[in-house]
């Protein structure tokens, strides 16, 4: 009796251990993934703010990073050649989706999956080279807004010839790498010949290329230089104004950073509102929508900015007419 009194005892009290040690156990549960997002961004680090927009945008959606999501980004620094390894890196991480910052990074991505969703904040000519079947139902895995309208480029040549008089010459600044600049090169060339006016193109596939094309411009006797639109241009948008300030020569651009930073005017979208956008596109993915059915959106609006002090520095009068037209002017 004694016997069998021990072992019951015994039993009740390893039951009783159990009891406890099974919540920890068994019943623990690990707690969810927070969902990845991956940024895939053609400028550097220390142009932040515009990407800190998309931050932005996740907080006025009721996403906390840390806590409703993760953030992982890769930089090429302007270098698009380095997009396909930092591509690749990203894919492998296997996010829930991927923003790319520009048309080169996007096709990078696309390159190493057709499967996880692209959302791209500035986008050329996405049907033309293939990264989505239209605009209204783009088909693929890749979605989002475009850098520009048909029509962008003439009209910036059109305020070119406004406010310099006479303007007979016009520099183009190309990154023959970026396969959006063609699509920009070929519609400032038909402008062109509307507006009897004559184009010089130069090259500049790397940052210590631009030196020798503002004095190529220079030699040219160009009268207004056209900075396309390009990772590279936008991340050395300080070297350019210098160089186009010692040369004396006014110069346009598609985003307010470049006037910002000394360039003489802009005329094209607000990139801190496309990135700010791009948090739209992502709530509707991680919430289940594929990109496949996410309209790729127009721009809405288009901003001229003038850089008064560059005017005078170069010794140009910007006409009263432009300046009334203006969005902002920096003086």
């Amino acid at each position: 009796m004694q016997f069998g009194q021990f072992k019951r005892r015994d039993f009740i009290t390893l039951l009783g251990g159990a009891a406890v040690a099974w919540p920890l156990s068994s019943f623990a549960q690990t707690p969810p993934r927070r969902p990845l997002v991956a940024l895939l961004i053609a400028g550097s680090k220390a142009e932040g703010q515009r990407y800190n927009a998309f931050r932005l945008g996740m907080q006025e959606l009721n996403y906390l990073e840390g806590r409703d999501y993760t953030v992982e980004e890769r930089y090429a620094d302007g270098v698009m050649a380095r997009m396909e390894v930092l591509a690749k890196e990203l894919v492998q991480l296997k996010p829930d989706v991927i923003i790319t910052t520009n048309t080169t990074a996007t096709l990078a991505t696309r390159h190493e999956t057709a499967i996880i969703p692209i959302v791209c904040t500035t986008c050329t000519d996405p049907v033309g080279i293939g990264l989505a079947l239209s605009e209204a139902r783009p088909g693929t895995n890749v979605t989002g807004m475009l850098t520009r309208v048909d029509g962008m480029t003439g009209k910036q040549l059109e305020l070119a010839r406004d406010v310099v008089h006479g303007l007979t010459k016009i520099g183009l600044v190309i990154n023959p790498s970026n396969q959006s600049n063609a699509v920009q090169q070929q519609e400032a060339a038909a402008a062109a010949v509307k507006l009897g006016v004559t184009l010089v193109p130069v090259p500049v596939s790397l940052p210590t290329d631009l030196h020798v094309a503002f004095q190529t411009l220079s030699r040219e006797s160009v009268k207004m230089v056209l900075v396309l639109q390009d990772a590279m241009f936008l991340a050395e948008r300080k070297r350019i104004a210098l160089f186009a300030a010692a040369a004396k020569l006014p110069t346009l651009f598609s985003f307010r950073e470049n006037v910002e930073d000394g360039g003489l005017m802009s005329y094209g979208i607000d990139l801190r509102e496309n990135y700010r956008r791009t948090a739209v596109y992502v709530d509707k993915i991680l919430k289940g929508e594929k990109p496949a059915d996410l309209p790729i959106e127009f721009p809405t609006r288009l901003v001229l900015v003038i850089n008064l002090q560059t005017a005078t520095a170069i010794g140009l009068t910007v006409p009263q007419s432009i300046l009334l037209r203006a969005d902002e002017v920096i003086e």
